[in-house]
């Protein structure tokens, strides 16, 4: 990858993430799941979909992207922020029912293909666009994105069986590997892994890369289908970290949701910036 370019994605990722820290006061957010998937969520956008954003009506012959694991939205609308598609000020009203941007993806949105919240249900939606491309001749690339809880729903396996029975080479799963569910690892509820044989042993293309390396995202998606002429759909297991980019609250299983107060989003979006080191000791951010 081109070093201007990873400078690029990677100044935008940073703007991301003040985007999802400030939505996090007031009322709160998934601020965890939300940092742990913006490295995707810059690339796929910014990089590599061919999504048409901006344009006055939807295109055919566009990519869709689908966000299954729609608790992480501060992600989606902070990266439609910085890329020009979402007006920023509008990010202040993520908890007022009186706009759109409320709580999970809405289709009012320009961009958001379809609303989510309830986990499990888009892959399969996912799966029924791909196969409407794939019977209409286009060459649409179709992702999305789920949580690692998010397989414990049996829908996701489902999906997946019909996806390659139908051969949908066209379709890829990603899977935001930050090993937790809710406020507790994945491995301690229903262990997810051997992950990438689960997957395999239902007929897909695997790979598996870390998830916040802009080149591994690159090359993932770049050489897709995984396997080019076996038929079966994709998955990316991107392996992450919740909260990536603050290590105050980075892989903490109470850090699921958070709710700051306006001084202590300041003292996050410092450390963010590497200017002091943040330490929260019971409810309370501790700068050092």
């Amino acid at each position: 990858m081109i070093n201007t370019k990873l400078v690029e994605l990677q100044s935008t990722a940073l703007r991301v993430r003040e985007h999802i820290i400030r939505m996090s006061a007031g009322g709160g957010c998934f601020i965890g799941a939300s940092l742990s998937c913006v490295e995707l969520m810059v690339y796929l956008y910014k990089d590599f979909l061919r999504h048409g954003l901006g344009k006055e009506s939807p295109d055919l012959r566009r990519d869709y992207l689908f966000l299954s694991k729609g608790h992480d939205v501060p992600a989606l609308y902070g990266t439609f922020a910085e890329l020009g598609f979402l007006d920023p000020r509008r990010l202040g009203n993520h908890l007022s029912t009186a706009d759109s941007i409320y709580w999970h993806p809405n289709r009012a949105i320009p961009g958001v293909e379809f609303h989510s919240g309830s986990l499990g249900h888009l892959p399969a939606v996912a799966a029924g666009v791909a196969l409407d491309c794939r019977l209409r001749g286009g060459d649409n690339r179709i992702v999305v994105i789920t949580g690692d809880g998010e397989l414990n729903e049996g829908s996701v396996w489902e999906t997946v069986l019909v996806a390659n029975a139908q051969k949908l080479d066209n379709l890829t799963l990603v899977v935001d590997r930050n090993q937790f569910q809710a406020n507790v690892r994945t491995e301690e509820l229903v262990p997810l892994e051997p992950l990438a044989d689960k997957f395999r042993a239902f007929g897909c293309n695997v790979r598996r890369i870390d998830g916040h390396d802009f080149s591994q995202l690159e090359e993932a998606f770049r050489g897709l289908p995984v396997a080019s002429g076996a038929g079966g759909m994709n998955v990316i297991i991107a392996d992450t970290v919740r909260g990536k980019g603050l290590p105050s609250i980075e892989a903490r299983a109470d850090r699921w949701f958070c709710a700051f107060t306006a001084a202590e989003v300041e003292q996050l979006l410092q450390e963010l910036h590497g200017r002091k080191e943040v330490v929260i000791e019971s409810e309370t951010l501790v700068v050092r």
